[in-house]
């Protein structure tokens, strides 16, 4: 993915610093020109959206953890860094990729059927590859492998036809790149650039854009690689804006500017983030990020990319339990995938996905166009809401710990409770509610209808 799990603690406080929404910009932004009505009808889809797939797939899957039959530490696609391969021999690889097993339906229906409403899937990585037919380069998989085709153009057809967005990852780092070169002796990150060939690289990055927009017409571009000290916030703003003519409905992640580590040498009424909503990675922020649009990024398992020796799989209750907790936080969950080489997604993951997809079919209710939860505790789980015609709202409160007893209380619940009823197979049932000092008291039935998160929806003024 972007980052080494070994620095995980410090990416952890950059990414939460970059997740701020930016402030007005200076008039030649491009979201200067956007009114917050404007912005909002923009981000809706993706607000109510809650949950998305991300696909990490490249030349990596081939060695899959493994170079010269030696295991490589740190996670799948950082192998041609972490195993110090040059460039001329990671190119080996390209000749060997032919993903015959690829069904670009097939991994449509497998997001779709988790319950997932938009997939982001990486165009290019760190290691330069394009899954995608581009003229910048022949460092594509069109151009240097035996498959020969586009690899995105397919699955975003498929996903339109399903009714899911399209998105697509793209790393500004590229270590194949000629322009960039290895940071030290025995490591390619972060790159270093020859400045007389930095402009250059802007506009190889910029050329690969617009035929991503051209070609699969993504809804959302999720940005990455941007730590390296040659690329700036300036840089960040260039790139916005250049995205935001060519379609300005697009949504483009915080990464691709650098927050407040670029605003250096900025006006104060500059210093401002790029970027549409922040992207906490392998955490879920204790408290959400209020105000803010957010999504965290996560794995099944350790790795992005595949890799075969790692079967370190969370439970499927955990990752539901993930999707509910950042959705009562007001955030997005975007949970990934690594294919193999052949082009299949491993078994494990699919399995994960119809599990999440069997809650979500009964549960979805309490998490798409949602809100975050208005209680600041809620000791048997988590809620969520939904703001309703005439002025009422709907707390949809997940249980995790069952009351033993029959009684679900939720403290500090106000205003007239019109009524409750509980998510069982096939449909509802009605509850009955007592306001008390404690707080409104629902009696429910001795044993949870679903040991993993049994969701009872509350109607109130």
């Amino acid at each position: 993915m972007s980052r080494s799990l070994i620095i995980a603690a410090a990416i952890v406080a950059i990414c939460l610093s970059l997740a701020a929404v930016p402030a007005p910009a200076a008039a030649d932004d491009a979201w200067n020109k956007e009114t917050p009505a404007a912005r909002d009808a923009r981000m809706q889809w993706w607000r109510d959206a809650r949950f998305g797939m991300f696909i990490h797939w490249g030349l990596y899957a081939i060695p899959a953890g493994q170079w010269n039959g030696e295991p490589v530490g740190g996670i799948g696609e950082w192998i041609m860094d972490r195993a110090n391969v040059p460039i001329a021999e990671y190119e080996e690889l390209a000749p060997r990729f032919n993903p015959v097993k690829y069904d670009a339906a097939d991994w449509v229906r497998i997001a779709k059927d988790a319950g997932a409403k938009y997939i982001v899937i990486t165009s290019k990585h760190h290691d330069g590859f394009c899954l995608f037919d581009t003229d910048a380069t022949e460092w594509d998989v069109v151009d240097a492998t035996p498959y020969g085709k586009d690899l995105l153009k397919p699955l975003s057809d498929e996903c339109r036809k399903a009714g899911l967005k399209f998105c697509t990852y793209y790393s500004i780092m590229d270590w194949h790149h000629p322009a960039q070169y290895r940071g030290s002796e025995k490591r390619y990150n972060p790159t270093k650039i020859h400045p007389e060939r930095k402009a250059e690289y802007m506009a190889y990055m910029k050329q690969h854009l617009k035929e991503l927009l051209a070609s699969c017409d993504p809804e959302v571009l999720w940005f990455d690689g941007e730590w390296p000290d040659w690329y700036t916030e300036q840089d960040g703003r260039e790139l916005y804006n250049f995205l935001k003519e060519l379609k300005p409905s697009i949504i483009i992640n915080n990464r691709v500017g650098k927050g407040r580590k670029g605003m250096e040498g900025l006006s104060k009424d500059d210093q401002q983030y790029v970027g549409d909503f922040g992207t906490p990675e392998q955490q879920i922020p204790a408290t959400g990020l209020p105000g803010v649009d957010w999504e965290s990024c996560m794995t099944m398992n350790r790795t992005w990319g595949f890799k075969s020796d790692d079967h370190d799989w969370k439970s499927a209750e955990t990752l539901v339990r993930n999707l509910v907790d950042i959705a009562s936080k007001g955030g997005n969950y975007l949970l990934n995938v690594g294919p193999t080489a052949e082009g299949l997604i491993p078994a494990p993951s699919v399995e994960r996905l119809g599990a999440i997809g069997r809650w979500m079919r009964a549960g979805g209710e309490s998490i798409y166009g949602t809100e975050a939860s208005p209680f600041a505790e809620t000791p048997w789980g988590r809620c969520t809401r939904k703001k309703l015609d005439g002025g009422k709202s709907r707390l949809y409160l997940h249980v995790f710990d069952w009351p033993a007893d029959g009684r679900l209380v939720v403290p500090g619940l106000d205003g007239d409770v019109a009524g409750a009823v509980l998510f069982v197979e096939g449909g509802t049932e009605k509850l009955r509610t007592r306001s008390t000092p404690e707080g409104l008291v629902i009696r429910v039935p001795p044993a949870a209808p679903d040991p993993v998160c049994t969701v009872v929806a509350v109607d109130v003024e």
